[in-house]
């Protein structure tokens, strides 16, 4: 269940609408990296959390809701960088300056569609997709994502911060990018509060793994090389249950698929 209030999470001002500030703000609502794939994705994740995990679930669903929230700041950001064309501007879209900056910027759908507004789109225009979304249904695996997913919407909201030098952008910004900053902390930390989540799933039984290779960093360089001693090549493996190891790629002999053609039917007779 859901309830809105109808007041944003935090202030919104623009001193200097910028259509082509809107136009890149749109990443931040229905990019790969926005606010609707992280509002999404914590969502569909709650939604598999057993009833005996309810912990879980209560995170996950509350920075969801959260994260709606910042959708609509950016939906409303958008449109305050748009203001200024009046109705009959727009029925004559190149007499308009803010119109005609959408048009040559590569946004018209903008104006054509949307009538000033945000869209669930992304920069390019691109519709939202819910492939962005990472719900596996696996709570570790999923906290993995989550981490990334805010890392890179603090990269995103970062260069966003960037671009504009209008003082109300920066101000909305600052604030998106200190969530940005609580929410890895909050997945890190949830992740160790879990015991033996490496590998995922810790689940499976590893020895049913080939143990030649559970640990091997594999060189796929054609020529041989030596090996670089890195953290990831020796020593102990980060679940504590082995040693890493450098080696090679087995490869094997060239596959014999002869019998499957023929069993494909490709031939003409």
């Amino acid at each position: 269940m859901f309830f809105h209030e109808n007041s944003l999470q935090y202030e919104v001002e623009v001193e200097q609408p910028n259509p082509y500030f809107a136009k890149m703000l749109q990443q931040a609502i229905g990019g790969a990296e926005g606010e609707m794939r992280v509002a999404l994705q914590y969502m569909f994740q709650a939604f598999a959390v057993p009833q005996e995990k309810q912990e879980y679930r209560n995170l996950l669903m509350e920075t969801a809701v959260e994260e709606l929230g910042h959708i609509e700041m950016l939906a409303t950001a958008v449109t305050k960088n748009l203001e200024g064309a009046r109705d009959e501007q727009i029925e004559d879209a190149r007499e308009d300056p803010v119109i005609a900056a959408m048009l040559d910027g590569g946004q018209p759908r903008q104006a054509l569609s949307a009538g000033l507004h945000a869209m669930p789109v992304d920069s390019n225009g691109v519709p939202f997709s819910g492939g962005y979304v990472v719900a596996s249904g696996n709570l570790a695996a999923d906290m993995y994502a989550n981490v990334m997913a805010e890392s890179t919407g603090r990269l995103l909201a970062t260069r966003l911060y960037e671009i504009t030098d209008d003082p109300g952008m920066e101000h909305m910004l600052e604030y998106l990018i200190a969530r940005d900053t609580m929410h890895q902390n909050q997945w890190h930390a949830a992740l160790e509060t879990m015991d033996d989540h490496i590998p995922v799933p810790a689940s499976f039984p590893q020895e049913k793994e080939n143990q030649d290779v559970n640990y091997q960093f594999m060189s796929t360089f054609k020529e041989e090389h030596s090996n670089p001693r890195q953290r990831w090549t020796e020593g102990e493996s980060i679940d504590g249950k082995s040693e890493f190891s450098y080696g090679r790629q087995p490869g094997i002999d060239t596959a014999d698929i002869e019998e499957m053609i023929d069993e494909m039917y490709n031939e003409a007779n």
